[in-house]
């Protein structure tokens, strides 16, 4: 029995304490095998035991983490695609800027409250008035969550703002019903501090927005309308979310396919660059499969639904790359073991601040008091206005709990993790997760398959040798294609469509035969005894006596790597044809390039020695580098002897084997179905260029995944102590709250900012 997953939206995250406390939440329910969850998408994948009875635990596990201050839904079972489109929905006006409109609104009150001295706006009973309801309007949400979060034991970012806002607000409200405790009033400072926390979750969360450009635009290739034919009468536009199997619909030059379908009626180019980063348009006749999103460029189209809805290959497409960015990449381990307690030590951190400055502090430290003894008449900032130890030791500790960004650490991998697998999506590159990213940067050997992987994997007819008189290669190439009309062999397709490139009728054939490893044989209409077509060799046993320039022809051929097919009638050879399979266009640049960027190479086949070493020799690879021959217990052994880490390049298909045994096996020219079974990274299209694109992306995504991580350890690091008044004796360095709100929301925008710089390859 195979596991069941679920997806749950979570609100109410904002670092990576919040996403540790969620994970450990989930983790310790019953029938929870696995959970991820992610900061940036807010989203929460869990597996559940075969066993477990899915809906009754998903109820369970919401209520524990509401119970945690994190509610949460399940998502919906709609397509990828829809949820996509269902949450790029457009916002109201009040939506989309409200915070940014309270968090300006709050600090223009608190400067005007500070610099007021005379009059009405100085009365400090209006002043705590506007904070009371500051406290109760937009910053209730983050007093609760604190609450919920210090009061379950995982305290997150809201825990640590809250603290501060509060301990601003009472302590400015013990100071106006009790003036003789001689402490200065500043209820300036919970507006600003909201202000700026505020304005920094607006301004990340609109970074963060850009995170998904490259989804939004996936989804945007999809039309919401397509031109449904009924019957004969003319087409009618209908949803495209009400199509269904075997619907037609006309497709117009300028239009996107809606859905999946086969073409049964015109011809004209589609570009699906889109979908697959192909950069030339595909030409398209009737019987041609087209993917959802394709653009036809020429002449209209009738079109057969396939599939539509979730099962398109677009909406697979998106679910595929959305899973990606919900997973995690192994170095967030590292970030994760300290967001869950890293809150407390910020507590513990901001209580011993408080308790060194109040006791000891500016005792051993008096110079202090007096240096920062200024302020507007009785309405102070905390801290450039401390006269007392309790005043300075508040401000401090306020500030310590404020400027930690735990957020950082959560954001630092799943911004580029976003970014990364969105943008490769647009080049036809889908990475299964974060941890493949990472396998991906590290690797160091690339191994090739050569059928349907250096070489197209679609044998084609390069040249024709006629050796009876008055036949010409016109006609030996129909008599080829006729008798192979009724087989499946590769080398098959390649005679016939050689013969219908080319305008040649295929002949009447009866009587036909294929005789394992050696050829076919029939009676082929026009010809009085049977004919034969296979190997020299096949044809020698069958009393065919070989001409010398037969032999000459063939093993010239044989050298460039072609396979060379022998035609006879009865006992007289009639000609030669040589079929090869294609090189790939790209794939002399694509070995190069990773050649230059010192990856170790090689070619794994189970072809024979000769094509083996003759494609080998166009693409510069050395002997040494070469296996033919290979069947695939030998082709495992290979990769186990080769350099860790080792990527396996195939057809997604014939090398799963391979594939699956490789440190990253990279499926090329396949469809998203392989995705998920056997590739960790799939190429979709026909470029082999890909490859060394999709390696140089994940280096510089993990690079920018760990420049995030040392930034935020690094701010954390610095900015603390200075916080917490390291450099306030001597320097007369002081960190006021307001500050530290501001450095705290710019320490995040920071993290989602540096992601968005990834550049493509």
């Amino acid at each position: 029995m195979t596991s069941q997953a679920l997806l749950l939206d979570i609100e109410g995250m904002k670092c990576g304490g919040c996403v540790s406390a969620v994970e450990k939440r989930l983790l310790a329910q019953p029938g929870v095998l696995e959970a991820s969850v992610n900061l940036l998408s807010r989203t929460a994948w869990v597996e559940l035991e075969p066993t477990a009875q899915a809906d009754y635990l998903a109820n369970g596990l919401l209520e524990s983490l509401a119970g945690l201050g994190f509610p949460g839904r399940i998502r919906s079972q709609q397509s990828a695609l829809e949820q996509l489109r269902a949450s790029r929905a457009p916002l109201g006006w009040w939506q989309r800027w409200r915070e940014l409109v309270i968090a300006l609104v709050l600090l223009v009150i608190s400067s005007v409250a500070h610099l007021s001295e005379t009059g009405p706006l100085a009365d400090m009973r209006l002043h705590g008035l506007v904070a009371s309801i500051a406290l109760l309007g937009p910053g209730r949400l983050i007093l609760v969550r604190g609450w919920q979060g210090l009061r379950s034991g995982v305290p997150a970012m809201d825990t640590l703002v809250g603290l501060g806002v509060f301990s601003a607000y009472l302590a400015s409200l013990v100071a106006l019903i009790w003036p003789g405790v001689g402490w200065s009033c500043f209820f300036n400072e919970p507006l600003m501090l909201l202000g700026f926390v505020l304005l920094g979750r607006f301004l990340e969360d609109r970074a963060k927005r850009r995170t998904g450009d490259a989804l939004e635009a996936l989804a945007d290739l999809q039309p919401n309308t397509a031109l449904l034919l009924v019957g004969d009468d003319l087409p009618r536009p209908v949803r495209v979310g009400g199509l269904r199997p075997g619907d037609r619909l006309r497709i117009l030059p300028g239009d996107r396919l809606p859905v999946d379908g086969k073409v049964i009626s015109g011809c004209s180019s589609v570009d699906e660059s889109g979908l697959t980063g192909e950069p030339m348009p595909r030409l398209v006749q009737v019987g041609a499969e087209l993917s959802a999103g394709g653009l036809n460029l020429q002449s209209p189209l009738e079109l057969e639904v396939l599939r539509s809805g979730a099962d398109s290959a677009l909406a697979r497409l998106i679910e595929l790359v959305q899973r990606a960015q919900a997973s995690k990449a192994p170095i967030q381990a590292l970030a994760d073991r300290w967001a869950g307690r890293f809150t407390w030590i910020v507590l513990a951190l901001a209580a011993l601040t408080f308790l060194f400055w109040w006791l000891v502090g500016t005792q051993l430290f008096p110079e202090v008091l007096h240096g920062l003894s200024h302020g507007h008449g009785h309405h102070r900032s905390l801290g450039a206005g401390a006269n007392t130890p309790v005043g300075l030791a508040l401000q401090l500790a306020i500030a310590v709990l404020v400027v930690a960004c735990p957020c950082a650490l959560g954001l630092a991998t799943p911004t580029a993790i976003s970014v990364a697998t969105g943008r490769a999506a647009r080049l036809g590159l889908l990475f299964r997760g974060g941890e493949v990213l990472q396998v991906a940067a590290e690797v160091r050997t690339v191994l090739f398959d050569k059928t349907g992987t250096l070489t197209r994997g679609r044998p084609l007819v390069e040249a024709c040798l006629s050796l009876a008189d008055g036949l010409g290669e016109q006609r030996l190439l129909q008599l080829a294609a006729s008798l192979e009309q009724h087989t499946r062999h590769p080398l098959a397709w390649a005679l016939l469509q050689a013969a219908e490139s080319r305008g040649l009728p295929l002949l009447a054939c009866s009587a036909s035969s294929t005789i394992a490893g050696a050829g076919v044989e029939g009676k082929v209409e026009g010809m009085e005894q049977l004919c034969r077509l296979g190997s020299l060799n096949w044809l020698e046993q069958q009393g065919v006596v070989p001409l010398a320039e037969a032999l000459a022809w063939q093993l010239e051929q044989g050298q460039a790597g072609a396979t060379v097919l022998a035609m006879a009638h009865g006992k007289q050879l009639l000609g030669l044809l040589a079929v090869r399979d294609a090189l790939r266009p790209d794939a002399a640049a694509a070995v190069q390039r990773l050649k230059q960027r010192g990856y170790g190479l090689g070619i794994l086949s189970g072809d024979r020695q000769g094509p083996v070493r003759q494609l080998a020799g166009e693409l510069g690879f050395e002997p040494e580098q070469l296996g033919w021959g290979l069947s695939p217990a030998q082709k495992l052994a290979k990769l186990e002897a080769a350099e860790a880490p080792v990527a396996m390049v195939g057809d997604g298909l014939n090398d799963a084997p391979a594939l699956a045994a490789a440190n990253l096996g990279i499926a090329v020219g396949t469809g998203t179905q392989i995705a998920q079974d056997s590739a960790d990274l799939v190429v979709l299209g026909d470029r082999l260029m890909a490859v060394p694109q999709a390696l140089e992306l994940a280096q510089r995504c993990m690079a920018k995944v760990r420049q995030n991580l040392v930034w935020a350890f690094g701010y954390n690091l610095l900015v603390l102590p200075l916080a917490a008044g390291v450099l306030l004796p001597g320097f007369g360095l002081l960190l006021t709250p307001p500050l530290a709100a501001l450095l705290m929301a710019m320490s995040s925008l920071t993290v989602v900012a540096n992601a968005l710089l990834l550049k493509l390859p």
